[in-house]
């Protein structure tokens, strides 16, 4: 049993809920520092003609970052792009069967794709950035960070499709 708080929420929801708010911190950091780093870019090139291999790595780092840690909320309250042309067109009971579907394809895509970056960064990790010396195992954390918490996500949305609920943030039909 799941105990909830005043929202009506179950314990498993808000704790995915806040490390995924958590994860939109940090994109919101790696937004800003990229923006600077962008902008010191320009700036050496431009006014005193040099490069900054370091920016320009780090700036790769955030856009990375950004962009993986910021999925699984946008999943989380089904505030991803869709494309329902078809689904809207179908009753309740052929809807609740494609979100079914659609949310066990997601759910396998992050599979896949963990065990992918897991086999990649096997051999991979082993070397590192060439400006900044990071480990690629470190640079690539963010998106195995995202992909997994994107895995959480699709299985709480998964499992409460099939039980009967809508996932948090959907809209009824």
């Amino acid at each position: 049993m799941t105990s909830s708080n005043a929202s009506g929420q179950p314990l498993p929801l808000r704790l995915l809920g806040r490390l995924c708010r958590l994860a939109e911190w940090l994109a919101i950091v790696m937004l800003l520092v990229t923006a600077a780093l962008v902008l010191a870019q320009v700036i050496g090139r431009n006014l005193f003609h040099t490069g900054l291999p370091v920016a320009d790595e780090l700036a790769r780092y955030g856009g990375l970052g950004m962009i993986y840690l910021t999925v699984p909320l946008l999943l989380l309250q089904n505030k991803h792009v869709t494309v329902d042309i078809f689904i809207a067109k179908l009753g309740p009971r052929a809807r609740r069967v494609m979100d079914i579907i659609n949310e066990a394809l997601v759910l396998l895509f992050c599979v896949l794709f963990l065990w992918g970056g897991w086999l990649f960064l096997k051999r991979a990790g082993r070397f590192a950035t060439p400006a900044l010396g990071m480990p690629n195992t470190w640079f690539y954390l963010p998106a195995l960070t995202g992909l997994a918490l994107l895995t959480l996500v699709a299985l709480y949305r998964a499992v409460a499709l099939l039980t009967g609920q809508r996932p948090e943030g959907d809209a009824a039909p």
